[in-house]
């Protein structure tokens, strides 16, 4: 089996070796770029499997390299930030984002996130094209061998992480969950502390799923307990 590709984009050297270094340990090919533009370029260029990226970076930003990213590919993205602002996590996330990580952090965490992430995207390629993984709800349908949802019959342009929680909540609908056990389900790693995580996602969610996000139908919340599924009339 080849090795995952990794695409480090991060200016500080230091940080960028020790990372590539105990990510090679794990088995994993390992890219990196140090500056905005060449990220993006080789972001776009190469295939990886999953994007760690900064956001302080030199010629262009890791927010506006997200977004761009977003625009032409759905690989996984980790944004690595020494800034503790919430808005600045919530920022990364609305852009597209599938998860964050704050310097400095431990290694095994990252590590861990990095998996995580790989592995949602791996299991696409090991379910068969059985039309039983086609589930219907309504005007939506969620196909496992795609990994795509649809709404109306039109492909919804989901990240791999929204794609995700849609699924998992679907396929147990009406079934409550709070926000520490979808990080923990869908996120696939334990959890950190911080659930905004799950909101940002769910927005973004909403806004792509729903007619009016402000009135959803499909994803609701079950106030002061978490989310849920509602197929509706």
């Amino acid at each position: 089996m080849d090795a995952k590709k990794v695409l480090i984009i991060e200016d500080e050297k230091p940080i960028s070796d020790i990372v590539k270094f105990n990510l090679s340990k794990e088995g994993f090919e390992t890219l990196t770029a140090y500056d905005g533009a060449e990220g993006l370029e080789m972001a776009l260029g190469v295939d990886p499997d999953l994007v760690l990226l900064d956001v302080m970076l030199p010629t262009m930003d890791g927010f506006e390299i997200c977004r761009k990213i977003r625009e032409k590919s759905n690989v996984p993205i980790i944004i690595l930030t020494a800034k503790e602002e919430e808005v600045d996590k919530v920022l990364g996330l609305e852009l597209g984002a599938d998860d964050y990580i704050t310097k400095p952090f431990g290694l095994r965490e990252l590590i861990a996130r990095v998996k995580a992430n790989i592995r949602r995207t791996g299991m696409s390629e090991i379910i068969g094209a059985d039309p039983a993984n086609v589930r219907d709800f309504g005007n939506i349908t969620i196909d496992l061998n795609r990994y795509e949802a649809r709404k109306n019959g039109v492909p919804l342009e989901l990240t791999l992480r929204e794609f995700e929680l849609l699924k998992y909540l679907a396929e147990r609908e009406g079934k409550v969950y709070s926000r520490e056990q979808l990080l923990e389900d869908v996120w696939g790693y334990e959890y950190y502390g911080d659930i905004r995580t799950v909101d940002v996602t769910v927005r973004r969610l909403r806004e792509k799923l729903e007619d009016d996000s402000s009135d959803p139908k499909y994803i609701l919340t079950k106030r002061g307990v978490g989310y849920y599924f509602h197929r509706p009339e």
